[in-house]
């Protein structure tokens, strides 16, 4: 095995086990273990409060409720949950239109993969929050740096994902391809395109959660 096949099944595997969420096979099905787990958690908090009789440090399950119920019928709470919402989709999206081609040509070409890997390894190490000066600096004030930093956030796990769905399909389906005749363009409009969709969709969903952990 050459020099680059050894690098590229080393990415392939990193990409597999980086990113890529299992908890959904997990925990499939009704969960009714984790229902038990609140129930019981809301029951522990209202019998301690009320034991510590401290509000300032422990608050009442009830009053807590209470203002939840109050938050989510104010409509100006509501407007700025709207704004956040649409932040948070417009980072998510920018970051799939930005990820996902980068992730299908680092996924197709192990070329592509060992030129642009370096560079994505080393700015995904960053800390999201050591952008936040440079995304006010270049966006100013008001949603830019958010979507900024949302986007950001969720590129890297789209891009892995992408390429880790790409790397999961079968040879067969390419051999079978190229041995009915067809070229690069349609091995990647009806093989790789379809087959790497798994893989696409689970890192745009850990996007969307990336997304709301980085609201600022």
């Amino acid at each position: 095995m050459s020099k680059e096949d050894q690098y590229f099944d080393h990415m392939t595997q990193s990409t597999q086990v980086t990113d890529r969420s299992k908890l959904y096979k997990l925990t499939k099905g009704h969960n009714y273990h984790a229902v038990l787990v609140l129930l019981s958690f809301c029951f522990l908090w209202y019998f301690l409060a009320h034991k510590v009789n401290n509000p300032f440090i422990f608050p009442y399950f009830e009053n807590v409720m209470k203002a939840v119920y109050n938050a989510l019928t104010d409509m100006y709470i509501l407007r700025n949950i709207g704004i956040t919402m649409r932040r948070v989709m417009t980072g998510c999206f920018y970051a799939f239109i930005i990820g996902y081609p980068l992730g299908m040509m680092m996924g197709y070409s192990k070329r592509i993969l060992r030129t642009l890997s370096p560079f994505i390894n080393s700015l995904r190490q960053i800390p999201i929050m050591a952008w936040v000066p440079l995304a006010i600096v270049w966006f100013g004030i008001g949603d830019g740096p958010t979507v900024f930093l949302i986007a950001f956030s969720g590129l890297f796990t789209i891009i892995l994902n992408t390429i880790s769905g790409v790397h999961d399909i079968d040879r067969d389906y390419y051999n079978a391809a190229r041995s009915m005749g067809a070229k690069t363009p349609a091995v990647i409009k009806d093989v790789v395109l379809p087959g790497s969709m798994p893989g696409v969709i689970t890192g745009l969903r850990l996007s969307i959660g990336l997304g709301w952990m980085s609201v600022i």
